[in-house]
């Protein structure tokens, strides 16, 4: 795109919200969200060119950030990434200065990667759109989740992938962390529908690790990994019924779920009407069910809307992986 038409461009780019863990893989397993009725549940960022660089925040959370656009996770991305350009040999002068618009959708310590889709979006975007400007893409996918990772960690306290990762690749990752490949995409159950319900009130990544023990026993230790592998397996093998017989979380479900009102009442809800998994979404308090079939999924949904959400900023969405993640538009 020559520099004049980029001028009247505006990037958009969208990031999805996610699952963490996917209650069987703490900070291992992670799943991108796409609701079936076609509703945005994600975060957007606006790329324009600009005399100086600054940001303008939008959407229903926009209030719960902080009000000096320094302080903003997105702020922090266009810095990090201005020096990754600088370090990659360009000169200042050639970099131009941005406007970016953060339209926030959304809500802060909601358990859906609320950051880590602030952070796609601004890093995918900033990467393609530097990528146009250029000519060429200054980061590569991976290289791309480890400065996403490192920009989330700033914010929940410790680097981990869970979220990013499949909020940029999509679909249902695993993290292996390996210097050379962060993330892997693991094979999904297209017939799944991920019922995810958003309570209304926030729990903080911080606070929500705080809770869990220091140590775990050899017992769940080794619950654990078997769990993990055996559904990896299962997700290669087609096995639905083995892969959602391993879905339970036995190192943070059992102290997390303290924090989080009705839990027991509405994951008992859930297997009684066909759900075949049900889970706390990363920290909380969002919870989710997988269901095999629509029609279960429309009755759980329903139901937590009805009895798990607290207050008005809650809701509660009927969804299916998001299967492209990160993406962009023009206009």
């Amino acid at each position: 795109m020559s520099d004049d038409k980029m001028k009247q461009s505006i990037l958009r780019a969208y990031a999805p919200a996610s699952i963490g863990n996917v209650s069987l893989g703490f900070d291992l397993l992670g799943a991108a969200l796409k609701p079936i009725d076609g509703s945005l549940l994600g975060d957007e960022v606006d790329i324009e060119i600009a005399d100086t660089y600054s940001l303008v925040v939008k959407g229903r959370f926009a209030d719960k950030l902080p009000a000096d656009p320094s302080s903003n996770i997105v702020t922090r991305c266009y810095q990090h990434f201005i020096a990754v350009l600088e370090q990659q040999g360009h000169a200042k002068s050639t970099i131009p200065a941005l406007k970016m618009t953060l339209h926030k959708h959304l809500p802060i310590g909601s358990g859906l990667g609320s950051s880590a889709s602030s952070i796609v979006a601004a890093l995918h975007g900033l990467n393609q759109f530097f990528a146009e400007h250029f000519g060429k893409v200054p980061l590569n996918d991976n290289e791309l989740l480890l400065v996403m990772g490192e920009l989330e960690g700033q914010i929940s306290g410790s680097v981990h992938y869970d979220n990013v990762a499949p909020c940029f690749l999509g679909g249902l990752t695993l993290m292996a962390e390996h210097k050379g490949q962060v993330a892997l995409q693991l094979p999904v159950f297209e017939n799944w529908y991920w019922v995810s319900c958003y309570s209304g009130i926030s729990v903080s990544t911080a606070a929500a690790r705080d809770i869990l023990p220091k140590q775990v026993s050899m017992v769940d230790t080794i619950k654990f990994g078997r769990q993990l592998a055996v559904f990896t397996d299962a997700l290669y093998r087609k096995d639905e019924n083995l892969a959602a017989a391993m879905m339970c979380d036995v190192i943070a479900e059992p102290y997390r779920k303290s924090l989080l009102p009705r839990f027991d009442e509405s994951r008992t809800f859930a297997e009684q009407h066909g759900a075949l998994a049900f889970g706390i979404s990363g920290s909380g308090p969002t919870v989710f069910a997988v269901c095999d079939n629509l029609e279960n999924a429309k009755i759980i949904n329903q139901w937590l809307a009805d009895n798990y959400i607290q207050n008005d900023t809650g809701f509660s969405h009927i969804c299916q992986l998001d299967m492209s993640g990160a993406s962009v538009s023009h206009s």
